[in-house]
């Protein structure tokens, strides 16, 4: 048996918000990751509508369906059955999401989508009668709060490291994935590095919203990035007149 090489993870932590179209792409460079060197995944939940809830309004637990809230209670009863049904399930929404322009926050999408996976239909309304599935959602949620974080995607390394992000719209394949996370896993080699961003200007605004126009088809709500509303060029919610946020 030969040492494992400087440097290796053998698994990551993921927390995502299914809704968030960055946290999905960012997913299938994990996922190639985990194809090329071996990591693996254990998914988490990370809700974008309860760290940006509006003070008076209810919050994601209190309402009977709550689009990424509600698909993440289902992953939670997935998960504790098999970790490998929650993989293909986000997958699977994140697909209909953010590439098809569906709506699989839909309770009746959701459960055609559970049948498409090979799964009982049936677990979507097994998990939102279950009360416990709100629990390890928000358990998972207040975790990546608790270590300051504020959105997706969200890694927590076996060291007890967090980084978010990486943030991408073009998810890298090949050698080229395995690059990106040699410098992700790098990132951690300095705890006070706290922030590295490469500006936006027009062109990159252009390609972020061109890769957005599936999702912004199948949303049903207002993206937000921080208490402040995503104004997206192409979104039919409204109009071509607005610019795209960071």
């Amino acid at each position: 048996m030969t040492d494992a090489p400087a440097g290796h993870v053998e698994r990551i932590d993921y927390h995502f918000d299914p809704l968030c179209p960055f946290a999905y792409q960012t997913s299938l460079w994990i996922r190639e990751v985990r194809e090329r060197a071996g990591v693996q995944i254990d998914w988490r939940f990370f809700s974008l509508e309860e760290i940006n809830h509006v003070e008076g309004k209810k919050h994601p637990w209190e309402r009977e369906w709550s689009y990424g809230w509600s698909l993440m209670r289902i992953g939670a009863l997935l998960r504790r059955r098999d970790m490998a049904e929650l993989d293909v399930w986000y997958e699977r929404i994140g697909s209909a999401l953010h590439r098809e322009g569906g709506k699989p926050h839909d309770p009746e999408v959701a459960r055609r989508l559970m049948g498409e996976i090979g799964l009982d239909p049936g677990l979507v309304d097994q998990a939102i009668a279950d009360p416990t599935t709100h629990d390890e959602v928000k358990a998972d949620h207040e975790r990546v709060v608790a270590a300051g974080g504020f959105g997706v995607p969200t890694l927590f390394f076996p060291d007890g490291q967090t980084v978010f992000g990486p943030v991408v719209i073009d998810p890298p394949q090949g050698d080229k994935a395995l690059r990106l996370w040699e410098l992700v896993k790098g990132w951690t080699e300095f705890p006070n590095l706290y922030e590295v961003q490469r500006p936006k200007g027009r062109a990159d605004q252009r390609a972020i919203a061109e890769s957005l126009q599936p999702y912004l088809q199948g949303r049903d709500w207002d993206s937000i990035n921080r208490g402040q509303r995503i104004n997206i060029p192409g979104d039919p919610r409204r109009g071509d007149r607005a610019e795209a946020g960071a």
